[in-house]
């Protein structure tokens, strides 16, 4: 199932995609309004959604409503840094001296980055280096801690594309990556949460990122160091996960950074991984409306 967050005439509902038909689960009262209520009930929620896919009433098309962010604000949000080896070493090539890891490199993402699979991105005014980080990203599906290797695939809920955005001189002023990593809208991630019992390995898949048609990324999570379920293991070891909590697991090779192509105003970044869709963002320059007091 591909569980998605729609706006239709202005109202944020959840369902599910088939292809170009949106199956609202609003029909069924028991059913909750949005994403993460709907994960933090568990079992009972996705087997009444299934119901509601069976049952099919009142579908809607994509043209009568937007997707939005399958997870309006995650409860966590964190990635993974230099988790494929083709992007160490061209990190490397850039001069930074870095050891193959023995253990994850965990960041936060703060959780106002959430942005739409189709949403544009804003360009800070405050940095000429932005770019893209094409990521598979899995979401958590049970509250969990300390999760064995063999249990780690029962926690996840499902699957879906995600792009760790970054600007780059603000990342690298400090170690922490924190704040470079999350500028509003420097998260955009969807189309739809495809749920882990149609995503069999997700070890095997291919993923690619586009720059206004140009492929710049080419990979598959074959390639990642620690994979989905050793991640698990690795954060539940320091603390709980939470329904709805999303984990960007890394990129391959061929960012802005490696080879000075970062993006601007009017750029077009498509990032697609199999059996998952794709998500499109467009580069804007930031506008005057972030300003808020």
């Amino acid at each position: 199932m591909k569980l998605i967050s729609y706006i239709k005439d202005g109202k944020i509902n959840i369902g599910a995609l088939d292809n170009e038909t949106i199956i609202p689960f609003s029909y069924n009262p028991l059913i909750p309004k949005d994403m993460l209520s709907f994960l933090e009930m568990g079992d009972d929620a996705l087997n009444m959604a299934q119901e509601a896919v069976l049952l099919s009433k009142n579908n809607l098309t994509l043209g009568e409503c937007k997707l939005v962010s399958p997870i309006l604000r995650p409860p966590k949000i964190i990635a993974i840094g230099l988790n494929y080896q083709d992007h160490l070493e061209e990190i490397r090539a850039i001069g930074r001296e870095i050891e193959d890891p023995e253990v994850p490199m965990i960041f936060n993402k703060q959780s106002t980055s959430a942005c739409g699979p189709f949403d544009d991105i804003h360009d800070p005014k405050v940095s000429t280096k932005l770019d893209y980080e094409g990521e598979l990203a899995f979401v958590v599906g049970k509250r969990c801690r300390h999760v064995p290797l063999d249990e780690a695939k029962n926690v996840i809920a499902g699957y879906c594309v995600s792009n760790d955005v970054s600007v780059r001189d603000w990342q690298m002023r400090i170690p922490t990556f924190t704040i470079g990593k999350s500028f509003d809208t420097h998260c955009p991630f969807g189309p739809a949460i495809v749920t882990a019992d149609e995503i069999p390995d997700p070890h095997d898949l291919d993923i690619k990122t586009e720059v206004n048609g140009e492929l710049r990324q080419d990979s598959n999570t074959k390639n990642l160091i620690f994979d989905c379920f050793e991640l698990v293991e690795h954060l539940s070891t320091a603390f709980t996960l939470e329904p709805g909590d999303l984990i960007l697991t890394g990129t391959p090779s061929g960012v802005g950074v490696a080879d000075d192509k970062f993006l601007k105003d009017g750029d077009n970044v498509k990032i697609s991984i199999s059996k998952l869709g794709f998500i499109n963002n467009k580069v804007i320059d930031e506008p005057l409306s972030t300003i808020k007091f």
